[in-house]
């Protein structure tokens, strides 16, 4: 005859602690912001960072190796009103092309590019680029 013991473990569903705090770091790292967005760039002794003009990266920086102009696709609300539906007029998300431009920066051997992204009159972010050789 085979016996049949109870096993003191509980199925995994069941398990609310690990669940919870699974849920509670996803939500942590979709609310923290990225270090993309916060980051600065350093040039001749000053910090060049989100929100800054280009007058004052050019002061602070001078004169970028490359500058590009970008179309960084965004999603964007707009209404339709049309004609033949009545009522009020419908929402509508689509993606549409932000021109921006981007500013490059040699920061010396071994470093990486800085990449300077402006748009509006004002600094919109700063990254890394690729490793200088």
């Amino acid at each position: 005859m085979v016996s049949m013991k109870r096993s003191r473990t509980r199925p995994v569903l069941l398990r609310p602690r690990r669940w919870a705090s699974r849920l509670a770091a996803a939500f942590t790292a979709i609310l923290v912001p990225s270090a993309e967005a916060s980051q600065s760039m350093g040039c001749n002794g000053s910090l060049v960072s989100k929100g800054d003009s280009p007058v004052s990266l050019l002061q602070k920086c001078g004169e970028p190796i490359y500058r590009q102009s970008v179309c960084v696709p965004m999603l964007q609300l707009g209404w339709v009103v049309t004609p033949y539906r009545a009522g009020s007029p419908s929402a509508m998300l689509a993606n549409q092309c932000v021109p921006m431009e981007e500013w490059t920066y040699d920061r010396g051997p071994g470093a990486f590019f800085g990449i300077v992204r402006i748009y509006n009159g004002a600094i919109e972010s700063v990254r890394d680029g690729d490793r200088n050789r």
